[in-house]
């Protein structure tokens, strides 16, 4: 039994809830195809009894469930690949040189999903930076999705993953072939961490970034909370540090937080701190 316009309404506002992300209505058919197994699994003879499960507030992870699920995961080793070539040519080396005494650098990949983008980083700076192998560098990958920061972890990928934006020197060079699959080695495995995290939500457990990785996220959210994002990062941000956004976004509504800054075809920003 198809659901009703209202059961999608109550589904948009399930997701909305629990990680601000905004289902367009022109999507509701996204909820057939994403929610039908966990319906399946929750007892629902069909997505109509499951909304009503949800209503009734039993059992209450569910509606966790549903978010995850509606969580858009799309990722790719070294996505866009402009940004990496900036971080390598114009972010990278002004953290080092600003770096120099202290010797540590921390990175923080924001909704991570599968983790290709966490480990591209670890990727460029090995290649690129070789020196950093006697710093203490951690990249630390976070995503609302315990499924697929399981995933990161673990470290693993198939074939069609590592064919999508890898180039094939730094496959043979940083993954591992293991039957159908290739593993990431343990120098870059041991650079990165994930950890399940809302970014809607105070994060207390994180540690202050040298860089903070945002792509591709702030779409989703509505204005309230973007706003509300950019504060967290903001004080999570050490001084000199650097945000990276996706190329369809900016920091509005929070000029008076960053600026913007561009360079090698790439903006990004820095924290502004009052005097």
């Amino acid at each position: 039994m198809a659901c009703s316009d209202s059961d999608y309404e109550y589904l948009r506002g399930v997701v909305m809830e629990q990680s601000a992300n905004q289902i367009d209505p022109s999507r509701n058919a996204l909820f057939d195809t994403r929610l039908t197994s966990i319906a399946r699994l929750s007892g629902a003879a069909n997505l109509e009894d499951f909304v009503n499960m949800l209503k009734a507030g039993k059992p209450a992870h569910l509606h966790r469930a549903v978010a995850e699920a509606m969580t858009v995961n799309e990722t790719s080793f070294f996505r866009d690949i402009a940004p990496f070539e900036m971080l390598r040519e114009v972010i990278f080396p002004r953290l080092i040189e600003q770096r120099l005494e202290k010797r540590r650098l921390r990175i923080w990949s924001a909704a991570s999903s599968t983790g290709q983008e966490a480990y591209s980083l670890a990727m460029s700076l090995a290649e690129y930076f070789p020196a950093l192998a006697q710093w203490d560098v951690k990249i630390i990958g976070t995503d609302i999705s315990r499924h697929v920061v399981d995933y990161a972890q673990r470290g693993r990928y198939r074939r069609v993953e590592v064919n999508r934006g890898l180039p094939a020197r730094m496959l043979l060079k940083y993954l591992v072939r293991e039957g159908e699959e290739w593993e990431v080695v343990p120098r870059i495995r041991s650079m990165c961490e994930f950890r399940y995290a809302n970014l809607c939500a105070p994060m207390p457990q994180l540690p202050e970034f040298d860089l903070v990785m945002l792509r591709n996220v702030l779409l989703y959210f509505s204005q309230h909370d973007r706003r509300a994002l950019f504060g967290e990062i903001y004080r999570k941000i050490i001084p000199g540090g650097y945000l990276v956004l996706g190329n369809a976004e900016q920091a509005e509504d929070s000029t008076n937080l960053f600026e913007v800054e561009f360079a090698a075809n790439c903006y990004f920003y820095r924290p502004v701190y009052g005097s």
